[in-house]
Parts: C-alpha cells; structure tokens; sequence
C-alpha cells in the first residue's frame, strides 16, 4: 500500500471516499437548502413585474393625461361634444397634427405601448392587453367607451401588497 494511504499508529486505510450515509447527509442539506430558495426566488420574479406593471401604468396615464392637456390648450383639435382624451392607445403612438403648428409637425406622446406584464400570453398586441376606461364609465365599474380615460391591468391575481393587479 503506498505510503500516503498511512497513517502513523493506526492500520492502513483500505479506501478513500464517501459513506452512503455522508451522501444522503449532503443531499438532504442541498434539498432544504432549495426548497428554501424556490419561494424567494418567486417573490423575486413577481415583485419584479410587479415593478414593471407600475411603470408602465404611470408611463401610459401620463402620455393620457399629456394628450389631453394639449387637447385642453387647443394643439390636438377635437370635435365638438369630445372629452379630449385619446380614442385609442393607438393614438399616442401615431402621434396628431399640432393645431398651432404652422408646419402641421405631430406630437408624439408614446414610442410603444408598453405590454401588460400580468398578461402572460406574448401574441397578443401590447395595447390589447390593457383594460380601458373610458370616460363615462364609473371607477368602481370601468369599461370602455368612445374614448380611453385610463388603463388598467386585467389581472385579477392579488399581488404582494394584497389589492388585485386589476384595481392598481
């Protein structure tokens, strides 16, 4: 037996290696250390398109909001009975001619329509995703109409804060 395999006042070890018992021992500890992950990595991905979600509310609501003070101070021109608000989401999008402008340029008030990231099917075009209020419609009852007020998600899960993603 080579020399490394002895140790000084005891016999020679037959085999280096690890016990069935030494193995089971680490694979309950790698076991519990996973489970133990799995839920903090879940809370993770769900906080994280719960930020998302938030962002693109606040991203939409504010190009709404910018579409109808320039519908307010007369450089989106709107017909006679209008609210002011955009018809579709579309419209942020395409942009419309400013009134005031000599050179009919357009406004812009989005580059996309940012997705819904509670909707989870990906085929689905980003401005279908959303929930639309219109104007007329009631906040405890939001539905759409001839124009958009607001948008919503259409989630009904409850987030981590407890309130539905569809009432945010």
């Amino acid at each position: 037996m080579p020399e490394s395999y002895r140790i000084r006042g005891l016999p020679p070890v037959v085999a280096a290696g690890f016990t069935l018992i030494e193995l089971l021992i680490v694979l309950a500890i790698v076991g519990l250390l996973a489970a133990l992950t799995v839920p903090v990595a879940e809370v993770t991905v769900q906080r994280s398109r719960e930020q998302d979600l938030r962002i693109a509310l606040r991203e939409i609501r504010s190009a709404i909001d910018a579409y109808k003070k320039a519908s307010d101070e007369g450089r989106v021109p709107k017909q006679a009975g209008s609210t002011g608000y955009p018809e579709t989401l579309a419209v942020l999008v395409d942009g419309v001619d400013d009134a005031k402008d000599a050179r009919k340029r357009k406004i812009y008030f989005l580059r996309r329509i940012p997705r819904d990231p509670m909707h989870l099917d990906p085929t689905v075009d980003p401005a279908n995703t959303w929930g639309k209020r219109a104007y007329e419609s009631g906040p405890d009852e939001p539905r759409e109409g001839k124009d958009v007020y607001d948008v919503y998600s259409q989630s009904t899960t409850t987030a981590l804060n407890g309130v539905a993603y569809n009432k945010w």
